[in-house]
């Protein structure tokens, strides 16, 4: 079963209060009742010591105590206060006691026979006319030869020990009821304020929807954890807000970007069918329908790769090979395209470029950077790609004799369905915008980056860096091959 976190909160506080006041109350009482049966058995061998003394002080060996002039209904008044004493000798005999009892002491003879054999004082708990007594045995023998065979027992009553011990447990007890339920009613109270900015995080981020995320948690944090937690709920929904905003921005691009071919080949299709028409005509419109449905296939082709990149699942399988092969592979297959254009594609290659990485993939990256440096560069241009090494990690560049990019889209020329400026671009060069986002996902992929810059003398250079060695890094799942 699940419990509030303001109960359980407030249960372990109580028990390990509980806890702690029973085992403090526990000890005191025990270190209570040592204190008061030390200070009477004390009392017990001082007694024992003084009437040792006096009744042995004869020299004819007659026993006598020393004791107050009271008469025995005075003694049983006054009975707590009294210590009893009584000789026997070795045979369990009674031979003297006080004028303050009437009837013999309770004889212990097992502890009598060994006081008399070893000579040492021992103690016993008895009880005496109905109440509980503490009685000492003390061997005369100690203080000479005629008392050799005498013990001399004191006994003292424990009732009024007993009593305080009594009254004492129910006072600790009392006392450790009462701060029990004086701690469960402040541990109550604590948690409440304990957990008051939980429940306020909690109803302001049940509040928060898809549409109201710019709203943010303002619960009042007053504490170092709660205000770091107000912070990273706020910081998580802003990264929501921009995923969400970057959906939205790239569903309707998405949406617009396919309406254009889809409204394109249905009103090649449908001025085809107003009327009988040649089969050169015909075979028009099947040509003009094909590229649009190229366009689209194109286009769903990036879109599935940039949700694989999204959702993860595109990671490259990293193998050793050249990535000037990857590159000259790539770039013979758009010289045709270059020759329509009058663009002049050479490539470059200097020192080791072999490396770990995605063959396919890096085929493909290089196809779309040369591919767009080729659309963006007018007739009588050149496209130069370089490959190289430094500092262990390999170096791709694209340099064209294009019009450049716009410093303020330099940052967002890598977002999707971004374009220049139309004016700068030239009729040929339209795509779907999505290249270059895919350079960068294959580019991080694989632990690189991409960046571009103006060239002084005119055009773009794109740069892609990527480590020279991810043998060691862990791939799952396939890497989608180049289509084009």
């Amino acid at each position: 079963m699940i419990q509030s976190f303001r109960w359980r909160l407030t249960a372990r506080f109580t028990a390990i209060m509980a806890a702690v006041l029973s085992v403090v109350a526990v000890l005191s009482w025990l270190a209570i009742r040592e204190s008061l049966d030390r200070e009477l058995n004390a009392n017990l061998l001082n007694v024992a010591s003084i009437q040792a003394a006096s009744v042995t002080d004869a020299p004819s060996g007659a026993m006598h105590f020393h004791e107050w002039e009271l008469t025995p209904e005075e003694a049983a008044q006054i009975r707590d206060l009294n210590r009893y004493a009584e000789i026997w000798n070795a045979r369990g005999e009674s031979l003297l006691r006080t004028r303050y009892i009437t009837h013999d002491l309770p004889l212990d003879t097992a502890v009598l026979h060994r006081v008399v054999d070893a000579g040492k004082v021992v103690r016993t708990e008895q009880r005496f006319q109905g109440m509980p007594i503490r009685s000492l045995y003390y061997p005369l023998g100690r203080l000479g030869p005629l008392h050799a065979l005498h013990v001399l027992q004191v006994a003292a009553p424990l009732d009024a020990r007993d009593r305080l011990l009594r009254r004492l447990a129910l006072m600790l007890t009392l006392l450790v009821v009462g701060a029990t339920l004086a701690t469960l009613a402040g541990s109550w109270w604590l948690a409440e304020r304990a957990v008051r900015p939980i429940h306020q995080i909690i109803d302001q981020a049940e509040a928060i929807e898809a549409g109201s995320l710019d709203r943010g948690i303002r619960a009042s944090a007053d504490s170092r954890e709660y205000h770091r937690l107000v912070a990273v709920l706020n910081g998580m929904l802003g990264r929501l807000r921009s995923a969400f905003d970057a959906q939205r921005r790239f569903t309707a691009d998405a949406s617009h970007e396919l309406r254009s071919p889809l409204t394109a080949l249905r009103g090649e299709l449908e001025l085809a069918r107003r009327r009988e028409r040649s089969p050169d005509e015909y075979r028009r419109v099947i040509d003009s329908s094909l590229e649009e449905v190229d366009r689209l296939s194109r286009m769903a082709e990036d879109l599935l790769t940039l949700a694989r990149s999204d959702a993860g699942v595109m990671q490259p399988r990293f193998d050793p090979g050249d990535l000037a092969d990857c590159v000259t592979q790539a770039v013979d297959r758009l010289r045709g395209a270059a020759s329509s254009g009058q663009v002049e594609l050479a490539v470059q290659a200097r020192g080791d470029t072999h490396g770990c990485f995605d063959a396919d993939l890096l085929k493909r990256l290089v196809w779309n950077l040369v591919d767009n440096a080729v659309r963006m560069t007018p007739a009588g241009g050149r496209v130069e790609v370089r490959v190289g090494r430094t500092d262990g990690r390999v170096m791709l560049e694209v340099l064209d004799t294009g019009p450049g990019i716009p410093d303020d889209q330099t940052e967002h020329i890598f977002d999707r369905f971004v374009r220049l400026d139309e004016s700068r671009t030239p009729e040929p060069a339209a795509g779907t915008g999505l290249g270059l986002a895919i350079v960068r996902s294959i580019a991080r992929a694989h632990h690189g980056e991409v960046w571009v810059e103006n060239r002084p003398e005119g055009g773009a250079c794109f740069r892609v860096e990527l480590p020279a060695d991810n043998a060691g890094q862990e791939v799952t799942g396939e890497s989608p091959g180049v289509t084009r």
